[in-house]
């Protein structure tokens, strides 16, 4: 049995997640996306949020399991004993950066492959990071998450505004 893993903070998670979790779910047995803590990165829904979206998201998918984790990629590729993890790569900024956390990871844990996939071209221009500024500028993010996720976005406008 293969699994990879698929690690992000998914804050929040969004339709270029959904479409390499889609694509990775036919290549391997299993998948367990793995939503990491990182609250230094400020984030827009808690830990909890994010990992129970995913859940919601994911759940029609077979064989896709959602893990959250707090600490280093190498350990919890271990704790999981998955066999390989899988990146989105958008565009060469991606590869760089992937590439070079690719390599130190695995100078951290020998066993440590990642695979790179590309996108799906309708989702080529999707980051959580843009999708949070649309949306704390007040533009309309509905046709770039899942309808869950943007549900849970307005919810945020909505008690915004009643502060």
């Amino acid at each position: 049995m293969k699994i990879a893993m698929y690690p992000g903070t998914f804050d929040p998670f969004h339709n270029g997640h959904l479409d390499l979790v889609q694509r990775a779910a036919r290549l391997f047995d299993e998948v367990v996306v793995a939503v990491a803590d990182s609250s230094a990165k400020g984030a827009l829904f808690d830990l909890t949020d994010r990992v129970t979206m995913a859940r919601e998201v994911l759940a029609p998918l077979n064989g896709v399991r959602v893990v959250s984790f707090d600490g280093m990629l190498v350990q919890e590729f271990d704790r999981q004993g998955v066999d390989v993890v899988v990146r989105g790569v958008r565009l060469f900024q991606d590869f760089e950066f992937e590439y070079t956390m690719a390599l130190m990871n695995r100078k951290l844990n020998r066993r440590l492959d990642v695979l790179f996939l590309m996108p799906s071209e309708h989702v080529l221009s999707l980051s959580s990071t843009l999708i949070k500024d649309i949306h704390r500028h007040g533009g309309d993010v509905t046709e770039l998450v899942p309808p869950l996720v943007a549900e849970r976005m307005q919810g945020l406008d909505r008690v915004r505004d009643r502060r």
